[in-house]
């Protein structure tokens, strides 16, 4: 998805979530990542975000205010979404997480493969010891029990005795009391039946699970045909742990390796290639990017190409790329990568296990945006060309392109500003819009705001030695103003005078400040509220009063609204507010009396008074 919020329609994107459990990120609008989160249905938790009726925390609310745009990433199973969501916290570091900012950390199963005598141990931290892991893992609880479980299953041994240095020199544990351990710590029992049960306790973990389930079920329902349901309750807790444990976690590899995984989806002339990058076995972010001409071309020659440019302009190299197939030229390829790397690059071709699952994560992915894209990019065209097209076709003109709208804010008359607002080809052009201070006219007058508006932006478009960055020197192919016919005379008579010729219209509200229609050519057009025309109208006449609404709020706030009142005792900023507000102009206040001043709200005897003793004296 792209990072901006002028094709970013939120309420389109939250319908096509998939019903899956993944991970989601939230971006503002500099695409800064502020928020990253996990769901275990990804359409339901984004969905709540957006739900007016729930009920958040003032910093949720905060951050919600803030949301431009989202993306996600699919997982195969909510553990899985969990600790992504963590590796992107620590590697983004988002503004408003804060569940995982303490640092902790998740869980290992351990498998200590070397000793003669393996065992199943609980561990913090993933270490280069010649160990086995599996996670990490969000339960504790559930690896604990399903140690226990693995060795009363499979006969291992829970002690950390060091053997076989220590057979036979202290007499066996409470477990071999209980029948739970052979122990191997009095030699009863054989290394290499030891390390053939211990071998099948690996395939449990890693996913052969069948038999043994199959057996537990098989003594929890006897237990309860026999009444024995304390017996039973045991085993279907146990049952649930594995269940538990074994969700098989592919976003964290064991070996601690710099990967990227590139996978891709194509229809027709387009495709999509999504990368994951794995930076210490860990799955830190993803991108995907487009490629168009490669119909009638084979993967290899496609993923090919798309390694020599992808990693023509990026400054680092893994030691390892995953590929669904063997790319076009992957002998030049390598030689390629090592020299820019420094040391050798490998390109492996997963085709089974959990290597082969990662891969076909990534290739969902990639799926799912050409396909919700190709969607977006139908969409986009019929909000933007489709709607200049149906615009073309309301007003009888061809060729439309460039639009400017210009609208006038003020308070009263105090800081009138202007904004200037222009869309191409029916997006908005933010770098081409402009701000004006006012300074011919003397209160709350928009007709004469608007013509200095005006002249001075087409003169200033009309001088000869304008630079060619100048935006300025481009003028439009229609003009929108913010109002109905009055404002419509006054930009035809500015262009008049100018010796231009651009058509105008106005973009005409109805008493509840909703655009209706457009004023054109000394009548008004309606228009259909459902078309896209009309959408795109509605957003340019939005723009153009928001940018206008914002640089006034700036120019007060910079300023602080100076005014004669800051100077009066006893009137404060929300006074001053109250005064503006309920008279027309300054001079309305100077002829007002006490028991007039008395009626505006906020303003008591003393502050009334204040007021009209100010103006009585010289300095007003």
């Amino acid at each position: 998805m792209e990072g901006t919020n002028t094709v970013f329609d939120i309420e389109e994107e939250l319908k096509k979530l998939p019903e899956k459990p993944g991970v989601y990120l939230m971006h503002d609008k500099d695409d800064h990542i502020i928020y990253v989160g996990k769901a275990i249905v990804l359409k339901n938790r984004v969905r709540q975000y957006f739900q007016k009726s729930r009920n958040v925390s003032p910093k949720i609310a905060r951050m919600i205010e803030h949301i431009a745009w989202f993306e996600y990433i699919v997982t195969d199973s909510e553990l899985e979404a969990l600790v992504l969501e963590c590796n992107l916290i620590k590697e983004h570091n988002p503004k408003y997480n804060t569940m995982l900012k303490d640092g902790k950390s998740y869980p290992f199963l351990k498998a200590t493969v070397s000793e003669e005598y393996p065992r199943f141990v609980f561990a913090r931290q993933m270490k280069r010891d010649g160990a086995k892991y599996f996670g990490p893992f969000t339960s504790a609880a559930a690896i604990r029990d399903t140690i226990e479980l693995l060795n009363r299953l499979f006969h291992l041994r829970n002690c950390r005795r060091v053997l076989p240095r220590d057979v036979g020199k202290e007499r066996p544990c409470l477990y071999h009391e209980m029948g739970q351990c052979p122990a191997p710590c009095q030699g009863h029992v054989p290394k290499e039946e030891y390390q053939e049960n211990f071998r099948k306790a690996i395939a449990f973990l890693n996913g052969n699970t069948k038999d043994v389930m199959r057996e537990l079920e098989r003594k929890m329902q006897t237990f309860s045909e026999n009444m024995q349901f304390e017996e039973a309750a045991i085993y279907r807790d146990l049952i649930e742990s594995v269940r538990r444990v074994t969700e098989r976690q592919k976003i964290t590899s064991d070996d601690n390796e710099d990967r990227d995984i590139i996978a891709m989806a194509r229809k027709e002339d387009e495709a999509v290639v999504q990368v994951f990058f794995i930076r210490g076995g860990k799955l830190i972010g993803r991108e995907h990017y487009y490629l168009t001409g490669v119909y009638g071309e084979d993967e290899p020659h496609i993923i090919g190409a798309f390694i020599k440019q992808m990693y023509a302009g990026t400054p680092y190299i893994p030691r390892e790329l995953w590929t669904e197939c063997e790319p076009e030229d992957s002998g030049a390829i390598l030689a390629w990568l090592g020299k820019k790397r420094g040391h050798k690059v490998f390109i492996r071709n997963p085709k089974r296990g959990e290597k082969e699952r990662l891969l076909d994560l990534a290739k969902r992915n990639a799926w799912m945006v050409l396909e919700q894209d190709a969607e977006k990019l139908k969409r986009e065209r019929e909000r933007t060309l489709g709607a200049m097209e149906e615009i073309e076709g309301l007003l009888g003109l061809d060729g439309l392109a460039r639009v400017e709208s210009y609208d006038i804010s003020n308070i009263n008359g105090f800081e009138t500003v202007g904004s200037m607002v222009v869309f191409e080809k029916g997006r908005a052009k933010k770098n081409d819009y402009r701000k004006f201070r006012i300074r011919s006219v003397q209160g709350p007058d928009d007709y004469h705001s608007m013509e200095e508006l005006l002249t001075r932006r087409f003169t200033h478009g009309q001088r000869e030695d304008l630079d060619e960055l100048d935006s300025f020197r481009l003028f439009p192919d229609v003009i929108f103003m913010d109002g109905g016919k009055g404002q419509v005379n006054v930009a035809e008579r500015v262009l008049e005078n100018l010796g231009i010729q651009i058509p105008v219209c106005g973009m005409v509200k109805d008493d509840r400040h909703r655009t209706r229609g457009l004023y054109f050519q000394n009548k008004e057009i309606p228009i259909d509220i459902h078309g896209q025309g009309f959408r795109l109208i509605t957003r340019i006449q939005d723009e153009t009063h928001r940018f206008a609404i914002e640089y006034h709020r700036h120019i007060r706030g910079k300023t602080q609204v100076h005014s004669i009142l800051d100077d009066i005792p006893t009137i404060g900023a929300a006074r001053r507010k109250s005064l503006m507000k309920y008279y027309e102009s300054l001079e309305d206040i100077k002829r007002a009396t006490v028991e007039e001043l008395r009626a505006v709200p906020g303003m008591n005897e003393k502050s009334a008074q204040a007021v009209v003793a100010f103006f009585s004296q010289d300095n007003t």
